[in-house]
């Protein structure tokens, strides 16, 4: 008998982008899940991880997550969910409720329970999934997040944290190929994870490090060659390796710009007879989109304003469904009216200005040695240093340039005075 499940991971509840909240895509985004698990009926819904932004979300985003959990066990009664703890969650918090949601057919994993001994207890992490027909056709490794104190130690391992995290999934592969053969014969085994697999393709602008120094970086074998399919969350572009066993779902919604060509997505997955069968992608409906201005590179704000007065004007649309924006500006030099400039230009317009970026231009032949660098060595030395010296090396390594010959008079001025004010009391 085949079986179907949906997975996705990395929702990120109550982020805030650049200050913005981001509640409205997130309902859209659930409520479009929603309607997929009504259509396709799927047995089960996996989610592996970071279902909220921070340790502490916000009471809106915690409402838009039970809501959800309300509404899909009213509309999918026999559906079976699990998440799994990311490392953007606080594991406990997630999985306080889990004896009461547990009740519901909602399986949470937050943490990696133990026996009186300290030895990895695997009775929660292992989750059978049933079919249409109410046989079992899968086990599911539910692993959270996993930080170094989650893993056993390996005796002589040349990365403790990596080896632990290998043997953490070797043992419970070993426990669920027993479980199986004694009680489920034929099921496939699958398993959830929240980690960074090298090799695939991470964004740094909204991936927080798992572990300093990037060592976190697992290789495929860390998941057995028994385990017919691997979701995992953490790494938000969608993405499969090893010849599509293993999978990223991606995120529902763009985190950052340097997500705004994501094609979001969730995956249905279908195994039959111990195997994987087929992998489906349901594309997600972008809802807010992520603009930047001028599309690549950066240019002088001469001409990025009129880009900005070709946007359109504000309609009637709450302001929760204006783009994002962000402006990628030529540095070329100190100009204290350049957001005023850019604010004014997108009144009435229907954009949410995000950032502005300064792009340092290109480095001129000889401009780093047009005059040496101020060094400061002893006591004696601030005491000799030229102010407008200073200034232009700090404006060549700001812009590139040398500064103009109006802002060192202006600076020749303030110091003049300065020292008169000094000689007069």
């Amino acid at each position: 008998m085949a079986l179907r499940f949906f997975h996705t991971a990395d929702w990120h509840l109550g982020q805030q982008f650049h200050g913005f909240d981001r509640d409205a895509e997130h309902a859209r985004f659930l409520d479009w899940l929603l309607a997929q698990l009504v259509e396709r009926r799927p047995d089960a819904l996996v989610v592996s991880g970071d279902i909220f932004d921070s340790i502490s979300p916000p009471a809106s985003a915690q409402r838009r997550y039970y809501q959800f959990l309300a509404r899909a066990r009213a509309a999918c009664p026999v559906l079976q969910i699990i998440f799994t703890a990311g490392n953007h969650d606080s594991a406990t918090r997630l999985e306080a409720p889990s004896d009461l949601l547990a009740d519901l057919g909602i399986h949470v994993v937050g943490t990696i329970p133990r026996r009186p001994d300290g030895s990895v207890d695997p009775t929660r992490l292992l989750i059978p999934l049933r079919s249409a027909a109410g046989t079992v056709e899968a086990l599911v490794l539910a692993v959270p997040f996993l930080r170094p104190s989650d893993v056993p130690a390996v005796e002589g391992a040349r990365d403790p944290y990596l080896e632990g995290i290998r043997e953490i999934h070797r043992k419970l592969v070993a426990e669920a190929g027993a479980q199986r053969d004694a009680q489920f014969p034929g099921a496939a085994l699958i398993a959830l994870g929240h980690c960074h697999l090298t090799g695939a393709e991470e964004s740094r602008e909204s991936e927080r490090c798992l572990v300093i120094g990037g060592s976190e970086a697992l290789g495929t074998d860390a998941y057995p060659a028994e385990l017919v399919y691997v979701a995992l969350g953490h790494l938000h572009k969608p993405q499969s390796l090893d010849g599509g066993r293993i999978r990223y779902s991606g995120s529902p919604i763009p985190l950052s710009f340097s997500e705004r060509r994501y094609v979001h997505r969730i995956l249905e997955v279908a195994v039959a007879d111990g195997r994987l069968t087929a992998v489906t992608d349901l594309p997600i409906p972008r809802t807010v989109s992520l603009q930047r201005i001028p599309e690549s590179g950066a240019l002088p704000l001469p001409q990025i304003l009129p880009l900005l007065a070709q946007l359109p004007a504000a309609s009637t649309a709450p302001s929760a469904d204006h783009p994002f924006l962000e402006v990628q500006i030529l540095d070329d030099g100190p100009d204290p009216t350049r957001r005023r400039q850019v604010d004014d230009a997108l009144r009435d317009k229907a954009a949410r200005l995000t950032r502005i970026q300064l792009v340092r231009p290109e480095r001129t032949p000889g401009a780093e040695s047009s005059q040496p660098a101020a060094r400061v060595g002893s006591i004696a030395d601030v005491q000799s240093l030229d102010p407008i010296q200073l200034m232009a090396s700090a404006h060549r390594e700001r812009h590139g340039t040398d500064p103009s010959s109006e802002l060192e008079r202006a600076l020749r001025e303030l110091v003049a005075n300065e020292a008169h004010e000094v000689q007069r009391g």
